[in-house]
């Protein structure tokens, strides 16, 4: 399955389990990319990747459908997560309720400073970074979330590739080097916010000489009908 793909089924998912949370059972790949602003082609595209291709005139089975999903991205099953950092960014995500809500579990905390160690964040005890092996192994962790500054965030990957974890979520503005079979994926606020400002400017630009305004994902934007698109 391709990349570009993979990273817009849990779009589908959300999508799909609001759709059930509002009773619908069936669902056109028409209303899927209204709802999750991805085109109908790429949406009917991407499903025949599950092997499901909906049928004409009635649609997609919405219950049906996230089953597929969610056995694709793997949410079959509990993951227990561990996140290292106890700042303000790791305390937050540790309080989330949207991971359990998806299939994620935080299961430690873990943070360098004395002072934070010990104290307790929506229930979980603040351990010492010596402690992550015995967390990894003892609830089986697979995936590890760094939330520190990004000075620490390399010695922190190490660590946890030592004690056993094989995906990293890095919120740390730092590249990692990890061995092969690690999987990384970063998440850079500041990145996605000078993404949003490069759009802002050139609808503002565009907006002036009366041009539709086009998204990086090569749709119209709300702004192009006022625009006279």
């Amino acid at each position: 399955m391709p990349e570009a793909t993979v990273r817009r089924l849990p779009t589908y998912l959300r999508v799909l389990v609001e759709l059930a949370e509002r009773g619908v059972t069936r669902a056109s790949s028409e209303e899927l990319a209204v709802a999750s602003g991805v085109n109908s082609a790429k949406i009917r595209k991407d499903l025949s990747y599950l092997g499901s291709y909906g049928t004409r005139g009635i649609g997609y089975d919405v219950a049906y459908l996230i089953h597929q999903i969610r056995r694709e991205l793997g949410l079959t099953q509990d993951w227990p997560i561990v996140i290292v950092g106890a700042g303000n960014l790791g305390q937050a995500l540790a309080r989330y309720r949207g991971f359990a809500e998806r299939g994620f579990r935080v299961v430690g905390l873990v943070d360098t400073d004395p002072g934070k160690v010990g104290r307790e964040v929506d229930g979980l005890r603040v351990r010492p970074p010596e402690d992550l092996p015995a967390i990894v192994a003892e609830h089986r962790v697979a995936i590890g979330i760094i939330a520190t500054p990004a000075a620490a965030a390399q010695e922190v990957a190490d660590a946890m590739v030592a004690a056993g974890i094989r995906s990293i979520l890095n919120f740390a503005p730092a590249t990692l080097s990890v061995p092969p079979g690690v999987s990384v994926r970063k998440v850079d606020l500041a990145v996605e916010l000078q993404i949003l400002t490069y759009y802002e400017q050139r609808r503002a630009a565009l907006a002036e000489v009366g041009a539709p305004v086009v998204g990086d994902d090569g749709t119209l934007g709300p702004d192009s009908v006022s625009a006279g698109a």
